[in-house]
C-alpha cells in the first residue's frame, strides 16, 4: 500500500474561538488529500469528469485523536483501502507535520458513477485507472 502525502497550513479561518481546528475542516482536508492523490496518479478530477467518471461521496468516517491548531502544518496521507466493482474506499490520516502526532483518521466511500449518477464498473469503463488504483491497495 502506498500513502500519498499532501501538506496544508491551518489558517485562522479554519479554527474556532479557542484556536483549535473546527471539526468539519478535516472532511474538507480529506477531499484535498483525495484530489492530490488522484493528481499524483495521473487522474485528476478534471480528467475523470472528461471521461464521464464521477466519484460521489456515499459515506464519511472521522475519528479525532488530538486537536490541530492555528498555524500548524498538517500532513494529509491518503490511500486506497478497498476497491470494488463500482465503489472505492479511501483512507486518511492527518498528522501535525512538526511532531508527527496523529490528529485524525478517517475514510470516504465513493460510488463510481456516470454523470447521471448511475453506477459504472470501473474495470470495464477505464481498465487502466482500475489497475492503477488496485496497485496501491491497502493490504
Amino acid at each position: 500500500m502506498k500513502k500519498y502525502e499532501t501538506e496544508i497550513r491551518v489558517i485562522y479561518a479554519d479554527t474556532d474561538a479557542m484556536g483549535i481546528v473546527y471539526h468539519t475542516n478535516y472532511i474538507k482536508w480529506f477531499e484535498a488529500g483525495r484530489n492530490e492523490f488522484l493528481r499524483q496518479i495521473g487522474y485528476p478530477y478534471s480528467r475523470l469528469e472528461k471521461e464521464g467518471i464521477w466519484l460521489p461521496v456515499a459515506a464519511v468516517t472521522c475519528e479525532y485523536k488530538s486537536p490541530g491548531k492555528y498555524d500548524d502544518i498538517l500532513l494529509i496521507k491518503s490511500w486506497v483501502k478497498q476497491l470494488g466493482a463500482a465503489t472505492v474506499l479511501m483512507s486518511y490520516e492527518i498528522l501535525r507535520k512538526e511532531t508527527g502526532e496523529l490528529l485524525v483518521t478517517g475514510t470516504t466511500k465513493h460510488g463510481i458513477t456516470s454523470p447521471e449518477l448511475k453506477p459504472i464498473r470501473l474495470k470495464k469503463v477505464n481498465p487502466a485507472l482500475y489497475e492503477r488504483l488496485a496497485e496501491d491497495l491497502e493490504g
